[in-house]
């Protein structure tokens, strides 16, 4: 019983350190990127992209090592389920990984567009529109695709294990599908003002699933079966 009151704590604190991690990177990352003149602005605020970057693959960090720590526990209700899940993180943390190096790749680009001239200079600025163009799919598209994927399938399993009180599984469950619909709505060019409101669902529950594990870890009764002779 004690090793899984440890992963249920080491679980709980890499659903936090990613929340933290995916929104500061994230955000610091748009607040330059999403600049019109973004090649000087990278160019002036290196080290904040840098900074910001590494958040990020710290994020990716956490997002496997979530899939992992499940794994044995995920294992006995299914083991098909519990290979799939890590499966879709892992494939989610690739792309994620990939999104990252678009901005990394930014700041050798935005060097060379100061000491351009102006004939160069439009040439470097339509290489950094395609790297934030590739971000932007990876980011937008694909992540929330994989993320979905596999949250729908973290969440089913511990709906069906009650390794967690129900509710959780249950408002995890409605979380994913509203961000996943958000997302699908913008990549077909459907813009919703008030997009947070999806995606905010999703945010509470990972903060609150995340404390509930490091306060109280997985239900006793549910492991039961799964403890050593």
């Amino acid at each position: 019983m004690n090793r899984y009151r440890g992963t249920a704590v080491v679980v709980g604190a890499f659903f936090l350190i990613a929340m933290v991690t995916s929104l500061a990177g994230g955000i610091w990352l748009e607040s330059i990127l999403g600049t019109p003149d973004y090649l000087g602005a990278v160019a002036a605020s290196r080290a904040q992209v840098l900074t910001a970057s590494l958040l990020e693959l710290v994020n990716c960090i956490a997002v496997l090592g979530i899939a992992v720590g499940m794994f044995p526990v995920f294992k006995s209700h299914g083991e098909g389920l519990a290979l799939g899940y890590v499966a879709l993180r892992i494939i989610e943390t690739a792309v994620l990984v990939v999104a990252v190096i678009s901005p990394l790749a930014l700041i050798p680009l935005s060097q060379a567009y100061l000491a351009a001239g102006s004939s160069d200079a439009s040439s470097l600025q339509a290489a950094g529109a395609l790297l934030l163009a590739v971000r932007a799919q990876l980011a937008g598209l694909l992540v929330p695709i994989f993320f979905g994927a596999g949250a729908l399938l973290f969440y089913s399993l511990l709906y069906r294990s009650r390794l967690l009180p129900r509710f959780i599984s249950i408002w995890g469950l409605i979380a994913v599908v509203l961000l996943l619909a958000w997302n699908l709505l913008e990549a077909f060019g459907m813009s919703i003002d008030a997009g947070m409101v999806f995606g905010l669902p999703i945010i509470l529950n990972e903060i609150f699933l995340g404390i509930w594990l490091i306060a109280k870890g997985f239900n006793p009764h549910s492991l039961v079966s799964e403890s050593p002779a």
